[in-house]
């Protein structure tokens, strides 16, 4: 599913213009996207959390250069961790 079949369905459920559906799609993307920057977490109970991970620097392996080490410098990971409805939705 695309963004904008998302947005069809959202406006299909929710009885609003396809126009308004996207406004609130973008919005919630938004919004979740600036509490994440700021290194919030948004909790959906039900359906999951979205946080930022840090991951430590490290050495890995040149992919073109098997034999030659890099170093990977620490970074920060958006992740998404499924609440226990949403898996138990998925698992039936």
């Amino acid at each position: 599913m695309n963004k904008q079949e998302l947005v069809a369905q959202i406006a299909e459920k929710s009885q609003m213009t396809k126009k308004d559906s996207e406004m609130a799609l973008n919005a919630f993307i938004e919004t979740v996207q600036e509490a994440l920057a700021d290194g919030d977490k948004v909790q959906l109970v039900g359906f999951g959390t979205f946080e930022v991970r840090h991951r430590k620097a490290r050495e890995g392996r040149n992919p073109r250069n098997p034999e030659e080490k890099i170093s990977i410098p620490a970074s920060k990971a958006p992740v998404f961790r499924a609440g226990k409805g949403f898996k138990e939705l998925v698992n039936k």
